[in-house]
């Protein structure tokens, strides 16, 4: 495959997973009650620590070197999301 296509290919997936987050994270209520951006900014960031935690588990499972870094940093990675998730919902 080419280079170009390769990175527009790279490019668009990004795209598709900010846009998928920022709608998975209520993006239009803000739109309808007329409140700020702020919980939709955050609770992206929160998706994507989750995402990087789980890509790092999965990383975990194919690599010989590095299995215990990947499965330390992922399970605190999603850790660290799901209490941020528990601290947004105020069931903490």
């Amino acid at each position: 495959m080419n280079k170009t296509t390769s990175k527009m290919l790279t490019g668009f997936k990004y795209v598709y997973l900010i846009t998928f987050f920022a709608l998975l994270s209520g993006f239009f209520h803000p739109l309808i009650t007329d409140t700020s951006f702020d919980s939709v900014i955050i609770g992206v960031i929160v998706l994507f620590i989750g995402l990087t935690g789980s890509i790092l588990l999965y990383k975990a499972a194919i690599s010989e070197k590095r299995r215990m870094i990947f499965l330390g940093v992922g399970f605190a990675l999603i850790s660290i999301s799901l209490f941020y998730i528990f601290q947004i919902t105020g069931r903490t």
